[in-house]
């Protein structure tokens, strides 16, 4: 028997996660201009970096021969200063995929189930699947998270249930009482993720006051990330928020330098440019309208979307869907399609710039133009 047999066969059924096709492969491939391709594949910021944020990175480059913070001490108070929790509530992780496998090692292994929508995150089952536990699929209701019946399979082996608020990669949103209330009917040795990674992007009417049920739920653990409206998805800093003692667990198994001198810095840096992030949300809004104004014009379906992307329907079989999908590629237009994620007739798009969504725009036309 080989080292590659004597490995857990959950490890070994692992299908690896596929991230948005890179601008570099695009172009190795089809031998296409670089400046002449647009990535709408990973829900990156079209902004770029905060200024503020890129000039802490240039600054934090002089101590690049010293280790990190391990602790974060910085970076910790700036958040425990901007949401109203302690410094011992707080997980810093190499992007928000680290904190939620955090709490996946401390709360599931073999013999235990964690819960998850139909069409969420594809990193929830990878997750689980990667310590052993099983996953428990509930079936989305209009492509979203069916909360009565995410709370009907919970089972005495259920320790972690997964909600991504908005969803990736519909962009659904449960509402904040709803979402309340079923927290409230969770069991207490039951975990509840609420993943908000693009909680930046919310109107102010539809964002939820997570952070305060904190107090009274120890069983919540809420993640954010830098990665997405403040433009930092390349120096991976991510964080949770949760009960103290939930939090020391996490802390316990978290590596030492996790995240390094730049991140740390980057994100500092990040919070106080509140200017940045508002022009952020304020450019998602008018490319979202701009997007959803082209998609009707050109009778091509799509899931109402509170992300910084949308996900657009093909009409036809799942051949339909990818042949669109080449053809956007060749002409440089880089898409998510979401097979993976069953949703065979559906490619994900990032918001861009007006430029850029108008790019998206008219490559898609013209690639319907050619399917008919």
């Amino acid at each position: 028997m080989n080292l590659f047999e004597l490995a857990p066969e959950y490890i070994r059924a692992i299908q690896p996660y596929q991230p948005g096709k890179p601008i570099s492969e695009l172009v190795r491939d089809l031998g296409l201009d670089k400046n002449e391709v647009i990535k709408l594949a990973s829900n990156e910021n079209p902004l770029g970096t905060s200024p503020l944020a890129r000039e802490a990175m240039i600054q934090a480059l002089s101590e690049s021969a010293r280790y990190p913070d391990g602790s974060g001490f910085e970076l910790k108070a700036a958040l425990s200063d901007r949401l109203g929790v302690s410094a011992e509530q707080i997980v810093l992780g190499n992007g928000s995929n680290d904190v939620l496998e955090l709490a996946s090692r401390i709360f599931l292994r073999p013999g235990t189930s964690a819960i998850y929508s139909q069409y969420a995150f594809a990193i929830y089952p990878l997750l689980a699947q990667a310590v052993g536990a099983r996953g428990i699929t509930v079936p989305a209701r209009n492509y979203g998270h069916d909360l009565e019946a995410m709370l009907d399979a919970i089972t005495p082996e259920t320790r972690i249930i997964f909600i991504a608020n908005p969803n990736n990669p519909t962009g659904t949103l449960c509402d904040a009482r709803d979402l309340l209330r079923f927290i409230e009917r969770v069991p207490p040795d039951v975990l509840v993720i609420l993943d908000q990674a693009y909680d930046e992007y919310l109107p102010e009417a539809n964002k939820t006051n997570s952070v305060a049920w904190l107090k009274n739920f120890q069983n919540l653990v809420i993640t954010h990330t830098f990665s997405k409206a403040y433009g930092l998805a390349s120096v991976r800093v991510g964080f949770a928020l949760a009960h103290a003692d939930i939090a020391n667990l996490m802390n316990r198994i978290r590596q030492p330098f996790n995240v390094n001198s730049i991140g740390l810095a980057a994100a500092q840096a990040a919070l106080d440019d509140v200017e940045f992030v508002k022009l952020s949300y304020m450019t998602n809004r008018t490319g979202m309208q701009q997007m959803i104004a082209g998609l009707d014009q050109l009778g091509v379906g799509f899931i109402p979307s509170f992300g910084n992307f949308v996900s657009i329907q093909i009409d036809g079989h799942q051949a339909d869907t990818l042949k669109i999908y080449k053809s956007l590629l060749q002409q440089g237009v880089i898409v998510r399609p979401l097979g993976n994620y069953g949703m065979p007739n559906h490619l994900r798009v990032t918001i861009g710039i007006e430029e850029e969504n108008k790019r998206f725009l008219y490559a898609l036309e013209q690639a319907l133009k050619e399917s008919d």
